[in-house]
Formats: C-alpha cells, structure tokens, sequence
C-alpha cells in the first residue's frame, strides 16, 4: 500500500508547488516527485554507503534530464531518441551543484548521484527554476548527512516590479533575470543577467529571492520530519592522527605565512616553495611511516597553507602576489592581432590571458536550438575553450568539459545585451585561454569586447569583468573583499563573484558562496568595489580601441538585407526553390529569406560588392510591382496564333498581341518575325483588375506612320481569337444569324440555299 506524504508552497501569484515522496522510485535513497502546473519532475539522490579508498573530497554529481516526450515531441536526429546532455541541461546541472557541494559535511566522502528528470511540461512554467527546490527535497527525506534544505528560485523584474518564477512570456519582458540559490540563512549562488542594472537593485532582487526561498526550505522541514527523515547515517571517511595534525602545523605555518607574506607575483615560485616545505616535513619522516603519513600530511598541510594565507590578508593586508585588497594586476591588450580572423584580440590580466577572435557570418550560420521547450536560432555565439596547457598540465584535452560550458554562458550573457539590434550578421566570438590564474570568464568578456570592435560590430556599450573574492573570520569579525582574485585565493577564499557590467551599469554576475553567515553589508561592498575595478578595466580597453572600426575588414562578407511583401515569398524561393537556387548560381551571393511579421526578411551575402549588386537585382526584379505605362524588356516565352506571350518581369507573363506588334497589319504571327527566346522591348498597356492579367505592346514604343489610319474593329470581348475561317469575313452584319443551334454542330459551314 503507497502511502505518499505530499508538501504544498503557494507562490505570491497562486501558483502551487507540490512535493511528494512515498510514492515512484522507493529503492532510491530519496526521492521527491515536484509538480508545477502540468510540469513535473522526479529527483532521486543516492549515495554509497562507503567512500573510496584515498577519496578525500566530495565525489558528487548532479544530472538534469528533460524528456521530449514531456512536451509531446519527438527527439531530433536519426536515432530518434535523448543523447548526450544539452548546454541548457548542463547549465542546469551546474546550478544545483553548486548551491549543493558546499553544504555535504567535509569529511563525507561517499559517491554520491543526484538526478533531476522533468517527465511533463506545460511550456509556460520555467523547469530549471524547480530543479533545485526537487534535489534538495530528495536529500532532505533521505538518511544522507547534508546542511540544507536549500532551494532555488528565478527572480526577474517586469515592469519595475520583482516576480518569483516568471513564466517563458513574463521572462520575455525582464530587464533583470537571476538564478538564487540559498539555505534558510545563507544565499550560497547567484547568477544572472540585466540590463545595465544598478548595484542596488541587484541587491533588492537577492533579498526579493531569498524571502520566497525560506519558504520552500521550510516545506521541506516539515516534509522530511513527515516522512521520518531527520536521522542521518553514520559514516567514517576519514582516518585523522590529531597529534600529527598539530606536529605539521607547528613545523610548517611559520614558514608557510613567510612565503605568503613574500607577495611573490610569480604563480610557479609561490607554488614550487609551498610544496618544498610539506616534502621537507614528509622527508622528515621515519622511512617506515613516510608511505602511511604522507596522505596525511599533505591533507593537514592543505589546511595550514590555507590558513598562512587567509590570516596574511586579515592581519597584515598583504595577498599572495603583493598586491592590495583593491588593487587589479597588471593588463596589457592588442586587437588586430590575427590576420585571418573578421576581429581578434588578446587580453592579459596578470597570469590570465584570453586569445579571442570574432567571425561574421550568414543567416545560414545561425544556431539552431532545439531543446525540449526551446526552438529557434540563435544570432549571437561564444564558446570557452581551456586546454591543459594554460595552466602548464601535462594532459590531453578531450571534449567540452562542463566548466567550458559555464564559463562561456557566464561570457555569453554579459556580451549579447550589448550586442547591436538588428545587426545584420551572425556573430560567434570564441576564447581561448592561453595562460590561466585567475578568472579566465571575465578575461573572455574584455577580450570578447576589443574583438567584436576590431571586427567593427558597433556594440551599444564595451564590457568589461571582474572577480573579486572574500576572506573572512568569524570569530574576530574580520573581513576582506579582493578584487581581481587568483586561482589560489579562490581556492582557498570564501566566495567567488564575477561581476561584468558597462560605465552605466551591470550586465551580468555569477556569485558562489563557500561560508555562512555572508551579510549583505558585505555584498554591497564587494558590489562596490568590483565596480571600482570593472571601470578601471573599461579604461584600458577604451584606451586600446576608443571606438568600433569604421568598416568591417575587407575579407568580411558583406550583406545587404530588405523587407518585401509577404505574398512574394514565393515568387523569389520559386518551386522546390529553384528560383532563389538560381539567383545565387547566377550570382554567386548568398540568399536567404525568412517569413517575419513585416513581411519577407532577404539576406544577400557575398565577398565582393558586384556579387550582391547582381542578386539585389534579379530579387528587385521580382518583387517589383508592374506599372502600366512602364517600359520593359522582356522575353518571348511562346508563340500563338493570335500574339505571343513575353515574360516582361521575372514570373510575370503578359500578353503581346498580333495587333499590339506593329502599326502594319499582321495577318498571322509568322510574318512578325518572332521567335521563342527573343528579346523584345514592350510598353505595359493594361493590368485587367478583375484577373490580373497583363496586356502589352511592342507597337507603341515605335513612331507612328504619317497618315496612319487605325482600322475600326468591333470589340472581341472576351471569345478569344477568330477561326481561320473568319479571318478575313469582317464584322458580321445584322442579318447575320446567332450561333448554330447543337443540331447543326457538324454539318459545317452555312449555304444561302
């Protein structure tokens, strides 16, 4: 008999979140069903009983996983079924995993799995902003040791007013978007984007989420006390010998804090000289324990370096490298600096270097999206790549690790509301980080900016980015916040937050949170002071290119756009497309056409100007509306009896007839001279309004003869040509009889017997 204990959260708006356990995935050790609407998803967490032999951290991994068949589609591809994660479900993952690892006790080192699989949706409700709240439930009424809950909300602002967990069309109108993650008491992660926003309102939003997220921490409580899950395993990891801990710690922190006050900017000397004195500690000791201490020791020398250096900077206000609190490494840029590339740029800050280059492209360049709840193109790319060598590892790179694909997001998001509107080409910005210490995301922002303005993309405003860190003491209160962090002081920091934003305001940030009790009179100081840094950035690179090129580069293909009527589409893509084929063939452009709201959006693409001058052309000429009156050339496309029919635009066919050739009277078409294929220039005489139908003339292009006498005519209406037989008869006359009645149909012409 199931049994399953159910947890309501009603958002301001009435929305209800729904968690359930007791009911799918009972071997789990826990798991928590989530519904939203009609979107739901199923976390499952667990965890061994043992940890690994010589594991010394936490061995955690978060999986999201979002089904086609949860929107009613199927999967692209010629296997027709879900593959390798996703960017977006990547993403996703991340976020959870980061708001989760800090809070497992640091001596639990078991392999532990959380997996988060959405199983429906709606399309209106956001599911990566449920995601977190779902794993959290499922490690809460599970016997795994874990300090939360903790839960996660997307916060926006629309039109001035903060929202909880805006829907796909309410997101569509934010000018700020953010991803909080946080426990009852602490926000542990942030990240996000907006539009130049102020420091300020970021911290309004923060205080906004944390408010809605005790709330979901508190259902939790209670769903983990209903369920009987508030007594956690016992485990044993670690093996400690406490008298070697303080042996290593009396031996080693005196000489540890010299080299870390020696403010040496040199990375490979501070490391080299750290890691001489644990070795002389493990060569101290007695042959017969080396090979059973050493793991230990290096553990507890870890701690000791860690703690050198952290009361370094809170007692003497000295960091590793030398420098001041607030004080940013030395930069030095260069644009220009690849001859092949449409932009190019390199961006040193310190031991941190991007090499980043910009490409223009076509509408066919365009990224198609096509994720579970997402499909459309995407215009406006960066991709992060960080090889072993930067950091001096003696490994092979395989694939796009899940920190390429964070970093680049974080780039990614402070870039593209800078990007132009309407800019004409598809754009894709790629990093690659050559030398690495320190943020190497926000060097990908400053170099991505000197690269989009060598290529002469006219952004709206340059960005730029920092990362400062955090040292903190809780038992004296102290605190430092350090801009332009290294690698070292965010490993053994107590925050990491990446802030890029224009002179006007912030465009985007990424905070992760390693302590407790972080107050908001800290955050704003940090805010602050990245600011200070972020515009002492701005500087140099407005130094460096004070303004977009003027022109793009000559190798950059060059793309001319219009807008024409919706019902010409057709027209210029022709048949199984092979009108627009045939522009490009002729041409040698490149011409795309989508449908948009105005009408026909045309691109035409190509390296030289001629290229595009021939395609606008034939396009122009279909899509011209015909004018009577107007003189065209054209081609004969056939010959009839009574006239000939002339393609005088491209797909638009009128009628010349055997009257309209010339003021001689013309008693049948072969005495025109007309051929198929010919080249005629005609006058267009009449469009017939009812049936659209073209009427032309060859004769009234030419003078006419003196004395000319116009022949009267009887109007034919519409019975089309005479008979061969009529030709030469002349109106009838009145005596004339009407048509043949049908018994008369095959006995020929008429006697006056």
């Amino acid at each position: 008999m199931v049994n399953p204990i159910k947890k309501t959260i009603t958002l301001s708006d009435g929305r209800v979140i729904t968690l359930e356990t007791g009911k799918l995935a009972k071997q789990a050790d826990g798991a928590v069903e989530l519904r939203m609407g009609n979107t739901m998803l199923l976390a499952t967490v667990v965890s061994a009983k043992e940890a690994g032999e010589g594991v010394d951290f936490m061995p955690l991994t978060v999986e999201y996983k979002e089904k086609f068949s949860s929107a009613g589609r199927f999967p692209g591809g010629f296997l027709k079924r879900e593959g390798r994660a996703s960017d977006y479900e990547i993403l996703t993952a991340r976020l959870v995993d980061r708001v989760l690892r800090p809070l497992f006790p640091d001596n639990y080192h078991a392999d532990t799995f959380v997996n988060v699989t959405m199983y429906s949706a709606d399309g209106d409700d956001m599911p990566d902003a449920l995601a977190g709240l779902a794993a959290s439930a499922a490690l809460a009424v599970s016997d795994i040791p874990f300090n939360g809950p903790i839960s996660e909300v997307r916060v926006a602002r629309i039109d001035g007013e903060f929202v909880i967990n805006p829907t796909y069309q309410q997101l569509e109108k934010a000018d700020l978007e953010l991803m909080v993650g946080a426990t009852y008491d602490n926000i542990m992660m942030v990240e996000g984007e907006m539009n130049e926003v102020s420091e300020a309102d970021l911290l309004a939003a923060l205080k906004f989420a944390h408010e809605a997220i005790k709330e979901q921490c508190k259902a939790q409580m209670e769903l983990a006390e209903e369920a009987g899950a508030t007594v956690k395993r016992e485990y044993c990891h670690e093996v400690n010998d406490e008298d070697l801990r303080k042996d290593v710690r009396e031996k080693c922190y005196d000489k540890a804090y010299a080299i870390a006050k020696a403010g040496c900017a040199d990375k490979h000397w501070r490391q080299d000289s750290f890691d001489a004195i644990c070795q002389e500690y493990i060569d101290s000791l007695p042959e017969e324990e080396k090979e059973e201490k050493t793991p230990l020791v290096k553990r507890y020398y870890h701690d000791v370096e860690k703690d050198a250096m952290r009361r370094c900077v809170l007692d003497e206000g000295i960091r590793l490298d030398g420098r001041k609190t607030t004080e940013i490494r030395p930069i030095w840029c260069q644009t220009d600096y690849l001859p092949g590339p449409h932009g190019s740029a390199v961006f040193t800050r310190g031991e941190t270097q991007s090499l980043s280059t910009v490409t223009l492209g076509t509408k066919l360049d365009e990224k198609i999206l096509d994720d579970v709840l997402n499909q459309g193109r995407e215009r406006f790319l960066l991709h992060y790549n960080f090889p072993p060598f930067s950091t001096g590892e003696a490994r092979p790179a395989r694939g796009v690790s899940r920190r390429e694909v964070g970093h680049g997001n974080l780039a990614h998001r402070a870039l593209k509301r800078m990007f132009p509107d309407d800019f004409p080409y598809v754009c894709r910005i790629v990093s690659d980080i050559l030398e690495s210490n320190g943020s190497s995301s926000m060097a990908t922002v400053c170099a991505g900016t000197l690269a989009l303005l060598d290529a002469g993309v006219k952004m709206k405003k340059p960005v730029s980015g920092i990362a400062m860190g955090l040292i903190t003491d809780s038992e004296s209160s102290k605190y430092a916040v350090l801009s332009d962090i290294l690698g070292d002081e965010d490993h053994l920091g107590d925050m990491d937050f990446k802030v890029t934003g224009t002179v006007d305001g912030i465009t985007a940030t990424q905070m992760d949170i390693k302590c407790d009790g972080l107050s908001y009179e800290i955050l704003e100081k940090a805010l602050m002071q990245a600011r200070e840094g972020r515009l002492h950035i701005l500087n140099i690179i407005n130094e460096t290119i004070p303004a977009p090129r003027e022109d793009y580069k000559p190798h950059v293909p060059r793309i001319v756009t219009m807008i024409i009527p919706k019902d010409l589409i057709g027209a210029v893509i022709g048949p199984g497309g092979k009108v627009i084929q045939g522009i490009q063939e002729a041409s040698g452009a490149t011409v795309s056409i989508d449908e948009i709201d105005e009408g026909g959006y045309i691109e035409v693409a190509a390296a030289n100007k001629d290229s595009i001058d021939k395609a606008m052309e034939m396009i122009n000429a279909i899509v011209e509306l015909p004018e009577e009156g107007k003189v065209y050339t054209g081609k004969v496309r056939s010959i009839l009896e009574f006239g000939a029919f002339v393609e005088f635009m491209p797909n638009r066919d009128g009628l010349l007839h055997i009257s309209e050739i010339s003021w001689d009277r013309l008693d049948n078409m072969e005495a025109s001279g007309l051929k198929e294929g010919d080249t005629v220039e005609v006058k267009l005489l009449e469009i017939d309004k009812k049936t659209g139908k073209y009427r032309l003339s060859m004769r009234a292009l030419q003078e006419k003869p003196e004395g000319y006498v116009e022949r009267e005519r009887a109007p034919r209406g519409d019975r089309g040509p005479r008979r061969d037989g009529d030709r030469n008869r002349g109106p009838r006359r009145d005596g004339d009889r009407g048509p043949r009645r049908d018994g008369d149909r095959n006995r020929g012409p008429r006697h006056n017997d």
